[in-house]
């Protein structure tokens, strides 16, 4: 009985009502396979074309969906076995699945040889063909030796594949990170998919703050949210090292914008959190200051002016002198030769009560800014958009 023939006929009707008959049946079907596929590898192909044929033949008798020999055992000898026998059945048919794994295209491709086609011999005009395999040719087919072709030029240089660059998002942000790393700061970071409470409730924001309509959010549910700031791991953080706490949160965030050349639904913040005790606004406004220098140069100025955030009391805007015009006035800087870069205030008390820290004995400081604004602002880029379509040709700039 053929192979074909016993793979269409149910276990019982082979007489294979035990786990040894069962086990012999198996091994027989993997025996076969494995011989097929030796047998394709020791035949080889005469090019790429034919091998890609002979590989694909053989792996759709083995594999193919309908008709295939593995899915006709999965019908008649799986599905049909003995409620008793389905254990050792399912077993062997696993290790079958595993096994035919070599049977893929890919795999076959990788063992089977491209032989060139025999040399052949051509007589004289109006003598008859005589197609005859030399000595090298015999050897070449049966794999005792390569075949013969043109010398290989070791002195000629290797291929060299271009290589990227750091993005200029990444650039940046890693720029920055160094800064305070230096400063004595530590890099924390927190879940993109967060809870209600720790993205709103427990930074202070009330229910009937805009920011937490659906037209600003991303909601996944009533209690999930992707993140609109790296806020949350303020929270976090405090929960779980307390105070002192000198940390910088790095990461992505999601807004409902609409994307246009100032605004993307994802972008990247770095916020920054300062809790100790005696800490004032005094030593804000000097590390910002500080970074502010470093980032843009020492001959850069910065200015603090009032604002409003629910999460710090008392919050102010940082704005530094133009870096196009040096603060003389241009397009960029709206001819007022300041540029806002970030937000900033004293932690809200209610903040650091949320984060199990006693505000009668400590105070914090804490900063939020956008990477990629900082990123357009080095580099000279007008469209945020641009840091998101993958074109080589803006990459490269930055290699």
């Amino acid at each position: 009985m053929t192979l074909e023939e016993k793979v269409g006929k149910t276990l019982a009707e082979l007489g294979a009502t035990d786990a040894q008959a069962v086990e012999s049946l198996f091994a027989e079907v993997c025996a076969a396979m494995e011989a097929e596929r030796r047998e394709l590898i020791t035949r080889g192909a005469a090019d790429e074309r034919e091998r890609e044929k002979l590989c694909r033949k053989l792996r759709d008798r083995w594999l193919a969906r309908k008709g295939g020999l593995a899915s006709l055992i999965d019908e008649n000898w799986l599905k049909k076995a003995a409620k008793e026998s389905k254990p050792v059945v399912g077993r062997q048919f696993n290790e079958l699945r595993y096994a035919a794994a070599s049977m893929e295209v890919a795999e076959l491709v990788q063992g089977v040889k491209v032989v060139p086609a025999p040399e052949t011999y051509m007589p004289q005009t109006n003598q008859p063909v005589d197609v005859r395999v030399s000595d090298h040719a015999a050897q070449v087919a049966s794999g005792l030796t390569m075949p013969v072709g043109p010398p290989t030029d070791l002195t000629l240089p290797g291929y060299c594949r271009p290589l990227g660059s750091i993005h200029p998002v990444t650039r940046v942000l890693r720029e920055i990170e160094e800064i305070f790393l230096g400063l004595g700061f530590t890099i924390e970071i927190g879940p993109e998919v967060e809870s209600v409470y720790y993205n709103f409730d427990a930074l202070n924001i009330p229910e009937t703050h805009p920011s937490r309509d659906d037209w600003d959010t991303l909601y996944i549910d009533s209690k999930t949210l992707l993140r609109t700031h790296t806020s949350p791991v303020q929270i976090r953080s405090m929960e779980k090292y307390g105070a002192p706490l000198y940390i910088i949160v790095p990461g992505k965030v999601y807004r409902h914008d609409n994307p246009d050349s100032s605004h993307a639904t994802m972008f990247h913040q770095i916020e920054g959190l300062a809790v100790d005790e005696d800490i004032t606004f005094a030593d804000l406004k000097g590390t910002l200051d500080f970074f502010a220098k470093k980032f843009f140069g020492e001959r850069v100025r910065t200015r603090f002016s009032p604002s409003f955030f629910p999460f710090t009391e008392p919050s102010g805007e940082v704005s530094i002198s133009c870096v196009i015009c040096d603060g003389q006035g241009c397009r960029t800087c709206k001819e007022s030769g300041w540029l806002e870069v970030m937000g900033c205030g004293m932690v809200h008390p209610e903040v650091l009560q949320h984060g199990g820290i006693d505000p009668e004995q400590y105070t914090g400081w804490a900063f939020g800014l956008g990477v990629e604004r900082y990123a357009m602002m080095k580099y000279g880029i007008n469209d945020i958009q641009l840091f998101y379509q993958s074109d080589v040709r803006f990459l490269e700039q930055f290699s």
